[in-house]
């Protein structure tokens, strides 16, 4: 740890990295800029300090192919790479990493070159860069006479501490859902000469910091509508900070860290006890967001990716304009294919229900085992695996899909194809019935409003003795907005009078098929406490036959995953233990 917090020193006083995104910046010359050029108190207008501020938001992650060129969900369940070779997801889906060797584009904690080696220079990447940035700045921002006024009245600079705080504490809430407790550095700027060898807070002690953070900062951040939406809608709001909050008491209240400790007696990998009061919690901070009345859910499911400053969105990292998601995870076999670096998995598929809400599973739902995708005959599928995934017969560039043995997207050479007989969808433009690939946002969403609601879902129905009408709203709105059909009964395919049980497995279920790829399955196997259960069975897919126009779908095992009790947290890296004798390696690592 003091290795890398002198590491951050060095690093976060040379330079602002240009902001991501197309997003105006200020740049630093790396080799002359000091702390006063920074944060100058003769700079009224604060260019040089809003030019670092940038530089702490471009330390936040956005995940598309974020993981060595895969998503994270390839590491779940719910995917595999379609790539060759050392493949980062691969080794963690197989419980090939230990605390040496933790995929670098996973290790938020040491600071890691292109090479995946620890490196002292370069655009800071960990978090501990990012906290440490963020603690320079709102340590300094003081000196510096910003002008000018928040919509609300709030100081400008007093806005941009806040950002920079909310920034902290998000830092915060990334290590601590991977590592469990970490050291807290509080507002503190450490020094070269400071004796850094810190010992790692309690879980509880995090949650608590974050939770503070969040209700501190809230009323000085930015609320709607915001000053230049267009310019500004990368900025943490109010809800922002409220929706963080909710989250991080999400995650605290879950089976993982709220009674199913995997050391019980260990206050660094989650609570000693069990308190029910923390989902209650966490239902009320999900409520808080909801009473802002700021936020709604998009009409359509694929706008929220697509269109920018829609009502779901409550925190984005900015992308550019581009088909750079198509061209790497796009099917191949078209003149504008992509590499189809993910590949979903069958269960993820079997996963969405049908139009009526219906699991396949129930002999009721309509599901046709010859014609799974629904491609020809009625009931049709959850429009949402039209949306995510594509499928033998999906339509893309004005033709389509073939994943058939043989076919355009599965030729069976030596070119990266699917391994399942599936490509990811999601996150792509409206190219199904145009030539070309259509430009459209990159943006990676963070936080939004779908999340919320099913987050008080969840909470609810834990404090709930059986579920009330609360927590089916929400599971309504969430899947009528979805495109299922409300039914006759209207209750979307539920069924009334639910056991808390099955209503837990329900929600569970909604995360993953509206959530896909958004970096949410990874974790909340972790934190229900199931990843034993579904990452020690294999990952599959389906062999298609073609026989003149007849289709057999054959199921076919693709790689086999493996998890263990110890990989519900990632281990503290071999070099931060080694070198800090007050650092506690997390249990069985």
């Amino acid at each position: 740890m003091k290795n890398q917090i002198n590491k951050m020193l060095l690093m976060t006083i040379a330079g602002a990295a240009l902001f991501c995104g197309c997003r105006k910046s200020e740049t630093f010359p790396v080799d002359k800029v000091t702390s006063y050029f920074v944060f100058n108190p003769l700079d009224s207008a604060g260019e040089s300090a809003h030019g670092y501020l940038y530089q702490i938001y471009a330390i936040a992650k956005n995940g598309h192919n974020r993981v060595a060129g895969d998503y994270l969900d390839a590491a779940s369940d719910d995917a595999v790479s379609s790539k060759s070779g050392t493949v980062q997801v691969k080794q963690i889906a197989t419980n090939a990493v230990n605390s040496f060797n933790f995929p670098s584009s996973e290790n938020f904690w040491e600071e890691q070159n292109a090479t995946g080696i620890p490196s002292n220079s370069g655009t800071p990447s960990s978090y501990w860069a990012g906290i440490r940035a963020a603690n320079t700045f709102i340590t300094n921002i003081g000196v510096v006479p910003v002008k000018g006024k928040s919509p609300s009245g709030v100081p400008m600079r007093y806005v941009w501490q806040s950002e920079a705080r909310f920034l902290r504490a998000y830092f915060y809430f990334e290590l601590v859902k991977r590592y469990g407790g970490v050291p807290l550095l509080g507002d503190k700027v450490f020094t070269l000469n400071d004796n850094v060898a810190l010992p790692r807070s309690s879980f509880g002690d995090c949650i608590k910091y974050i939770v503070g953070e969040c209700d501190a900062i809230k009323d000085s951040l930015l609320t709607y509508p915001l000053i230049t939406p267009d310019a500004d809608n990368y900025r943490p709001t109010k809800g922002a900070a409220m929706a963080l909050k909710a989250k991080a008491l999400l995650y605290a209240a879950s089976p993982l860290f709220n009674g199913g400790n995997i050391d019980a007696s260990n206050p660094l990998s989650g609570y000693t006890d069990f308190q029910a009061d923390r989902w209650t919690a966490a239902a009320n901070a999900a409520q808080d967001v909801m009473n802002l009345n700021t936020y709604k859910l998009d009409n359509n499911y694929r706008d929220v990716f697509l269109t920018q400053n829609n009502s779901e969105l409550i925190w984005i990292r900015p992308g550019s304009i581009a088909t750079s998601v198509e061209s790497t995870n796009g099917p191949v076999g078209f003149a504008v294919g992509g590499t189809g670096n993910t590949s979903p998995t069958q269960e993820l598929v079997d996963s969405y229900p049908m139009i009526n809400g219906l699991p396949i599973t129930d002999p009721a739902s309509g599901y046709n085992s010859t014609d799974p995708y629904a491609t020809f005959t009625t009931p049709k599928r959850d429009p949402r695996l039209d949306a995510n995934i594509f499928y033998n017969g999906s339509m893309w560039l004005n033709s389509t899909v073939q994943t058939y043995e043989g076919g355009q997207s599965k030729p069976n050479s030596n070119i990266q194809q699917t391994l399942t007989g599936f490509y990811m969808h999601k996150f792509m433009g409206l190219s199904e019935n145009s030539t070309t690939l259509v430009q459209h946002p990159t943006d990676w969403v963070a936080f939004r409003y779908a999340e919320v609601l099913l987050g008080f879902a969840e909470a609810r129905n834990e404090v709930e003795s059986s579920p009330q009408a609360d927590v089916y709203k929400q599971l309504y709105d969430i899947r009528a907005r979805a495109g299922i059909e409300a039914g006759a009964g209207s209750n979307y395919g539920l069924k009334a009078g639910m056991t808390k049980e099955e209503m837990r497995a329900v929600i569970q279920n909604e995360w993953r098929i509206e959530f896909a790829f958004e970096e949410h399955r990874f974790f909340d196997i972790r934190r229900w406490k199931i990843a034993e259960t579904v990452m020690n069975q294999p990952r599959t897919g389906v062999s298609i036959v073609k026989t003149s126009s007849n289709l057999t779908f054959n199921p076919i095992t693709v790689l086999n995953t493996a998890f263990v009790k110890k990989q519900y947290l990632y281990p503290i890296p071999y070099n931060e233990v080694a070198k800090n004798p007050n650092m506690k390696q997390n249990p069985g690592w």
